[in-house]
């Protein structure tokens, strides 16, 4: 476990040496190469990553688990539990979840781009005359990591941990061997020095926290990742390998600069001796699709987590590991997330200019995880309000320093993520409002079961059970309705399925039903899922007692009965035009219920519903 979460948690922080550096004094607003410079710098990143990443996330933020899973929309969950329903409060909370979530996005857009383009550039060090194959390279990388996305991370995850290791090993004999020839800049721990710089240069020492922060991006996977592994792994992982290994590294780049200031060409590979510079590129290049792989997984996995809460349509999920839950595949957002990579490499044509896009989405998710922990501190966890305030004046302090530095990027590339963001934020929040509405619509016109039984009593019964798929536990499936309309018939025992998912990650497998009889031969069901859980409606009620389900279960004598919704837009809903219209396009194109609850084709009928919203 803790060699596995090194290769998983720690790939994205752990390929920055590739590139902070290198960008802090080489980049947009490069920096003089000398000893006041460099310290202040180092000074800047091991603060950094004490205040930001030691500080805020292993040891206060990786607290607030909601059942050991961590990330955004956990938080969200958390927050959910811990403060009044429908409150001012609630409603900014999840506001500002829903926008660290669309922001991971362009996180998750950026890091394999700058990462495999980083690692490719190693070739201006390893052999020149092939730099011209950096940016076709890159791209081919990137369209096979893609491509074997569908066939699961399961075997590729085994060498995962050791290929990480080997990389932080690599990164610490580097930094060593050269701070061995220049051990003054270990003083650049103190923070003197960092204020020396900032009181020097004041505007570019601020506008230089743009580049800094490269050194953090992947804090979040910090958070977001715990579930797979749980905090002990991941804290240990960072005390003991990962922190060292990325100080000394840093430190060792700043010694090289101090003594050989052309080498801001490009730092980490030419730390390495001339003979390991091809091997590093191999091993840069691991790294980075390995970095790539972690925050690809993060896209499916918050994906799944918003379906499941629900924030987004049904998609379709592959799941690629029969023993592990959280190994998914998701076609729409891989290829999705594919093109994106594909055309921000092709566009911005070298890291560096990635570098100015990179920043303001991961610091503007920093900024929000600060906020909604201070709420969890207050509201749930019961600390001192002076305590709480204090911790997050601190946090707010480093993480707007350093997003209002990446802001000036917003012009040169870092309009990329906040577009990206702004899009999905309202996607997100169109589908929610749009779920409520349609739900409003279809409760308004719902007519009691009991009148429709009675209605009903005279037809005549077909054998077997009939499942009829609802989404709220009170009034008539419309599928009933409209079988009644159309067929004239009833089945010996009705079903009234509803599925609810929580907002606990996973629910015990003897809590997943609860039945309640309507009369005779017609039981109402619930089957409870978590938001991390895939449903699968035949395998739950197999797994179910008969006492649960109400009723006894065969599989080949139930047939399901599943509504196909239209939504009709109509002005009424109290939301923009063409809101109504995206949410109606996205309850068309959403995958079906067959697919989604993984129902057996050869048993399910689909009826159509159009519901004005």
């Amino acid at each position: 476990m803790f060699v596995a979460a090194i290769g998983v948690v720690f790939g994205d922080i752990g390929t920055s040496p590739l590139y902070c550096i290198k960008e802090t004094f080489g980049g947009h607003h490069p920096l003089p190469i000398d000893r006041l410079h460099v310290l202040g710098v180092l000074s800047l990143v091991f603060w950094a990553l004490a205040l930001i990443v030691a500080a805020k996330y292993v040891v206060i933020i990786m607290r607030a688990d909601n059942h050991g899973e961590g990330g955004s929309l956990s938080l969200l969950a958390l927050l959910n539990r811990a403060l009044p329903p429908g409150s001012r409060t609630a409603a900014v909370a999840g506001s500002l979840g829903l926008a660290a979530a669309a922001l991971f996005y362009g996180d998750s857009v950026i890091t394999p781009a700058i990462s495999v383009l980083s690692a490719m550039e190693g070739l201006q060090v390893a052999a020149p005359d092939y730099a011209f194959l950096i940016g076709p390279l890159t791209l081919v990388i990137l369209v096979v990591l893609f491509a074997i996305q569908r066939s699961g991370t399961a075997a590729v995850g085994t060498v995962f941990g050791p290929v990480m290791v080997v990389w932080f090993v690599v990164l610490a004999v580097l930094g060593v061997r050269q701070i061995a020839q220049d051990p003054s800049v270990l003083w650049a721990i103190s923070p003197h020095h960092a204020v020396r710089f900032f009181m020097a240069e004041k505007v570019n020492g601020f506008l230089a926290l743009g580049s800094v922060v490269l050194a953090v991006t992947g804090a979040e996977a910090l958070y977001a990742d715990m579930g797979h592994f749980g905090r002990g792994p991941i804290r240990l992982a960072w005390s003991l390998i990962v922190w060292p290994a990325l100080l000394m590294n840093y430190f060792g780049q700043g010694a090289l600069l101090l003594a050989q200031p052309a080498a801001v060409e490009n730092p980490l590979f030419l730390m390495a001796p001339a003979w390991t510079a091809m091997p590093m590129v191999v091993l840069a290049t691991f790294a980075t699709v390995i970095a790539s792989q972690a925050v690809i997984s993060g896209a499916f996995s918050v994906t799944h987590q918003a379906v499941q809460l629900g924030y987004l349509p049904r998609l379709h999920v592959l799941h690629t590991s029969e023993s592990e839950r959280g190994q998914i595949y998701l076609p729409f957002v891989n290829w999705a997330l594919a093109v994106a990579v594909v055309l921000l490499v092709a566009g911005f044509g070298t890291s560096s200019n990635l570098a100015a896009a990179y920043g303001i989405a991961v610091t503007g998710t920093m900024v929000i995880t600060a906020v909604m922990a201070g709420i969890v501190m207050r509201r749930l966890w019961g600390w001192n309000s002076r305590l709480v305030w204090g911790l997050v004046s601190v946090f707010l302090v480093v993480d707007l320093a350093f997003f209002l530095a990446n802001a000036v990027k917003i012009p040169h590339g870092g309009w990329f993520p906040l577009v990206m963001g702004a899009v999905l934020f309202a996607v997100l929040t169109t589908w929610k409002r749009g779920r409520q509405r349609l739900r409003e619509a279809m409760e308004h016109d719902a007519i009691p079961i009991e009148t429709v039984l009675d209605s009903a009593d005279s037809l005549p019964r077909a054998r077997g059970t009939a499942v009829f798929l609802s989404g709220n536990a009170r009034g008539t499936p419309v599928a009933l309705l409209h079988n009644l309309k159309h067929n004239q018939i009833l089945h010996e025992r009705l079903v009234l399925l509803t599925v609810s998912v929580e907002n606990d990650p996973v629910v015990p497998v003897a809590e997943r039903a609860a039945s309640w009889p309507v009369r005779d031969g017609v039981v109402r069901v619930v089957l409870r899922y978590g938001f991390m859980e895939a449903p699968d409606i035949p395998r739950a009620l197999a797994n179910a007692k008969e006492q649960a389900l109400g009723f006894f279960y065969e599989p080949m004598r139930t047939s399901y009965f599943v509504t196909r919704v239209i939504a009709r837009p109509t002005g009424r809903s109290g939301m923009a035009p063409w809101r109504e219209e995206l949410f109606a396009w996205m309850v068309t194109n959403a995958a079906t219920s067959t697919d989604f609850f993984h129902l057996p084709m050869n048993r399910v009928v689909e009826l159509g519903a159009n519901v004005e919203i």
